[in-house]
């Protein structure tokens, strides 16, 4: 393969929008790229940092033109010393598309590979969280460790790929109404920049990145708290305590608010036992709370596993 071009590795707009990311100081940067102008604008900066670098490319192939994809990144790769790595992943249609696509990619993909979201994703992230109903952890999501380019807009991503020439994939899926997060980009968005007659993704930005550091303060007064030692719960701030639980019965995700409400009223004394789903229950005993796992684990059954 050829070294990194200098015409690529220097532009001003280039070293421009390098200053505002966050790429790690590592010898090597594994991208996760779907072809499109982020992913190319991420595999563009990350030759430019100077480093080895791996284009990751998961191939669930959606659409019918999906296999010419990996073309196009080869031949950015060939010509620029990257190394390019394809994972093959099937995902069937149906209920949940993105979702279960997204856990695909992420399944196949290194633990280290660096995605290339921006700004704007992380605003509309925030907004389909709170859609959801979620808490401040999920405001707060998509944080910088391995989004390098976070400080950058979609407007940034696509101009570097129009200056430097570079080839990108066309995804229909993007633009299609039916996937939540399309909706959100090109109606809501627009809407509340509408209404607010302003560029909202600022400030969606800089609140979920507050809510961040609260979340980590919070996170760590509640580690101090034993979530197996009822008195120790009870007598904990609500929030701390809640924290505390989730943390304890993440599995992976963590309980609900009444999943550990119940907890809580076995915690205060109100009850010896509770279910918390998928074949698990908490009981009290000498005021320590146990987590009960088994396929038939409720508060009246025979145990299988004490955690």
């Amino acid at each position: 393969m050829n070294a990194p071009s200098f015409e690529l590795r220097r532009p001003p707009d280039t070293v421009a929008l390098l200053a505002r990311c966050r790429f790690p100081a590592a010898s090597t940067l594994r991208c996760a790229v779907s072809g499109g102008p982020d992913s190319m604008a991420l595999l563009a900066l990350a030759v430019a940092t100077g480093a080895r670098v791996e284009a990751h490319h998961v191939n669930h192939p959606l659409r019918t033109d999906a296999d010419a994809d990996i073309g196009v990144i080869r031949r950015f790769a060939d010509s620029h010393g990257v190394v390019v790595v394809e994972h093959h992943v099937s995902v069937s249609t149906g209920p949940n598309l993105e979702a279960r696509a997204r856990a695909a990619r992420y399944g196949a993909l290194p633990d280290d590979a660096l995605t290339g979201h921006t700004a704007d994703d992380q605003a509309e992230t925030m907004l389909i969280n709170l859609m959801r109903g979620a808490g401040a952890s999920g405001l707060s999501s998509m944080q910088h460790a391995r989004r390098p380019l976070i400080g950058l807009r979609r407007s940034d991503t696509h101009a570097l790929c129009r200056t430097l020439a570079i080839d990108v994939v066309s995804d229909s899926m993007t633009d299609d109404p039916r996937f939540q997060r399309t909706r959100v980009r090109s109606e809501l968005v627009p809407l509340l920049n509408d209404i607010a007659k302003r560029d909202v993704v600022p400030l969606l930005v800089r609140q979920s990145d507050i809510l961040a550091d609260d979340e980590r303060l919070l996170d760590d007064l509640a580690s101090t708290i034993d979530p197996t030692d009822a008195r120790s719960l009870r007598d904990a701030p609500l929030p701390l305590a809640r924290r505390a639980l989730r943390a304890w019965l993440a599995d992976p995700y963590p309980p609900d608010v009444a999943t550990s409400e119940r907890v809580l009223s076995v915690a205060r004394g109100d009850a010896t036992a509770c279910d918390i789903g998928g074949g698990r229950s908490i009981r009290r005993s000498q005021q320590r709370l146990r987590l009960i796992i088994g396929s038939d684990a409720d508060p009246g059954s025979d145990t299988k596993t004490v955690v």
